[in-house]
């Protein structure tokens, strides 16, 4: 009774903070789905954290695993789990209940930007147009329980099952829309070709028997099953279409059972669910940031007993070791708003009589725009006092409803201003170039980016002085530019697309590798190639092996042949081994692997090390077999296995395709 109490009172404390955040997101341009939030205590936010945010999930030892690493992290680690919010419509959010007030609005107003996210990127899109993925997933674990609890099926088998499917969860195709299979309609439809084709033959039922008979039939679909005319990456898919289950009591290949498909596809399908989330890390956790950020702190919805908590806690989130995909997003997203703020003044001074791209340097008065673009000063100080000064203000930044209710008192003006103000009022309060940290970012610009804006410029004298052009800036450029990327981007194509050398630059961005020649690791490169590239490829496939199916009847032995898309980064061939092991339960046959590997000379090694450089790999094909007792490790002739090797497309990770 007490704990609930005390859940209630925490409730009631946040309830404004929820309505108000809401009110400001929706100012500000987000559109989010209708979040709910629920009040937890620690255990169950650390037991939400192990179910991936839900409530309900399947049976399994993993869930219980992540709970106690999460419990540790939080007891012994110095971790703290602030909130965790999931992708639903409406989205559900869960508040620590011994959060502080501060923490619980920097919460709120972190879920309104993600779940606007949810809402608006085409990632999220592709799993289904009507999401409901808590009944989802709360169904799946209804129907494994009762798998579980049939007498006539072993628990343990169940569990193994979903092992072996879990061991290939991210090998989906994240690119493409979710499509659910139907392995029945597939193999009816693999049958009736196979009989059209008997038919044009115009053979006697008899002869069909005596000729034809059902294990030449099984093989003939198997080898069609093994006719790909490209490699096939959804490979769950592909094992619940054409897989077996290897019977250890029979010593072969069998049917799967009706509830080992159900479990796959079951599993399948939550994995496309949580692509959209792997895929758009960084994005996702920027743009939270960076709305968090703005409401928290510019806009003050952190009272002023409150502001110096939630910097600490933003700094904290901000200054974790490690690939941060909270900073990183948020550096970039911001870098985003700067550069095309500063696109929208160039090309209005490139329109003013005498500026050219040649002379923009030598000519503009850059302390002179800054003064002419700075906000409007009745934007920047909103009071009760001041509020006559907003009526001078152009109609399209003032909320003239919200201000006649100010002036009345029916708004706390001192508390909110931003509730008598536009989108547009609002941009330009919060302008990005006017602030501090971002001086001298316009007379940064590069020279190319000059030449680039006026090459197609063909009304380059419409104003007359830099006073008139400045007046005409549309302030919105920026954050309309963000919220065009947040809709059509994910990861790969974000840091693609905005990962400039100007901000790797300027954030002093590095990479760094493990040395065989020190056997430490060591800055490798400051260079703006080597860093972008070093990035892309750990967002590639969730920053995982990227394997897809080639064949499915290879050397004509019903064998499945995968290969690994080897993009200069060697597989670790200890998991892979274990994989095969997986899979082979669920092909029921031998299973093979083709990928690339480097190797190196002990001799050149050792040369290499006294002379402190590294040491030059060579690329051999492999061949990796597992036929259910013992591995097998061959070398493959370049031939076979250049369909896998890395291109310059492919060391850049943008395949066109990603990007169509």
């Amino acid at each position: 009774m007490n704990e609930r109490i005390e859940t209630q009172r925490e409730a009631e404390q946040v309830r404004e903070p929820v309505v108000e955040a809401r009110k400001l997101a929706q100012k500000l341009g987000l559109d989010p789905y209708p979040v709910k939030y629920w009040i937890v205590d620690y255990d169950e936010m650390n037991e939400l954290i192990a179910y991936d945010g839900f409530q309900e999930r399947y049976p399994h030892w993993r869930w219980g695993m992540k709970y106690d690493r999460q419990q540790k992290q939080g007891q012994f680690g110095g971790g703290k789990a602030f909130e965790i919010v999931i992708n639903d419509d409406p989205a559900h959010a869960f508040l620590q209940q011994s959060n502080s007030l501060a923490d619980q609005k920097a919460v709120i107003t972190h879920v309104e930007a993600h779940s606007d996210f949810f809402a608006n990127n085409r990632w999220y899109r592709m799993f289904a147009d009507d999401l409901d993925a808590a009944a989802l997933l709360s169904r799946h674990a209804d129907r494994v329980r009762r798998i579980m609890a049939d007498p006539e099926i072993d628990r343990e088998e169940v569990e193994k099952w979903i092992d072996n499917v879990l061991c290939l969860q991210d090998n989906i195709d994240q690119h493409q829309a979710f499509k659910r299979q139907d392995r029945d309609r597939d193999e009816e439809h693999e049958t009736d070709e196979l009989a059209d084709q008997l038919e044009d033959m115009n053979l006697s039922d008899e002869v069909r028997d005596e000729v034809f008979d059902d294990e030449w039939l099984e093989a003939q679909q198997e080898k069609q099953a093994g006719t790909l005319e490209e490699p096939e990456k959804d490979i769950l898919a592909y094992l619940r279409n054409h897989g077996h289950a290897y019977d250890p009591e029979e010593g072969k290949a069998v049917e799967m059972e009706e509830w080992q498909t159900e479990i796959l596809e079951m599993l399948r399908t939550e994995s496309y669910y949580f692509a959209a989330q792997k895929t758009t890390k960084v994005m996702n956790e920027g743009w939270a940031a960076y709305w968090e950020s703005m409401m928290m702190g510019e806009e003050c919805f952190a009272g002023a007993d409150e502001f110096i908590e939630y910097a600490d806690h933003q700094a904290r989130v901000l200054g974790s070791p490690g690939l941060n995909p909270y900073k990183l997003g948020k550096q970039l997203w911001e870098y985003i708003e700067n550069t095309e703020n500063r696109r929208e003044v160039v090309r209005k001074l490139l329109r003013v009589k005498g500026i050219t791209w040649r002379n923009f340097h030598d000519v503009v008065d850059f302390d002179r725009v800054a003064d002419l673009i700075e906000p409007d000063p009745a934007l920047e100080t909103i009071t009760s006092e001041m509020l006559s000064d907003l009526e001078s203000l152009p109609s399209e930044t003032v909320d003239a409803g919200a201000l006649e209710r100010a002036k009345e008192g029916e708004i706390d003006v001192d508390a909110h201003p931003w509730k008598v103000l536009t989108y547009e009022g609002l941009a330009e309060r919060h302008f990005s170039l006017c602030k501090l940290q971002n001086q001298g970012f316009l007379e940064a610009i590069p020279q190319a980016d000059l030449e680039q804006y006026a090459r197609y410029m063909m009304d380059d004298e419409r104003y007359e002085s830099v006073e008139e052009a400045m007046a005409d800036v549309e302030y919105t450029a920026g954050w309309d530019r963000m919220y065009e990327v947040r809709s059509s981007h994910n990861d790969v194509t974000f840091l693609d697309g905005f990962l400039t050398k100007e901000f790797v630059v300027d954030n002093d961005y590095f990479t760094y590798e493990f040395s065989r020649t020190t056997g430490d690791y060591r800055v490798t490169s400051t260079e703006y190639e080597d860093v972008k590239k070093k990035l892309m490829l750990q967002f590639t496939n969730f920053g995982k092996p990227t394997m897809a199916v080639y064949d499915g009847n290879y050397d004509n032995k019903s064998e499945l042949l995968l290969g690994h898309h080897y993009n200069g980064v060697m597989l670790d061939l200890d998991q892979a081994t274990r994989t095969l092991e997986r899979i082979y339960d669920l092909w029921g046959h031998p299973v093979n692997l083709k990928t690339i590997v480097k190797e190196i000379d002990e001799r050149d090694a050792e040369i290499a090390r006294r002379r402190d450089r590294e040491p030059e790999p060579e690329e051999q094909g492999k061949l990796i077999r597992y036929d259910g007792d013992e591995f097998e490790m061959r070398d493959l002739p370049w031939s076979e296995v250049e369909d896998i090797a890395a291109t310059d497309v492919d060391y850049n990770t943008k395949p066109d395709e990603w990007l169509a």
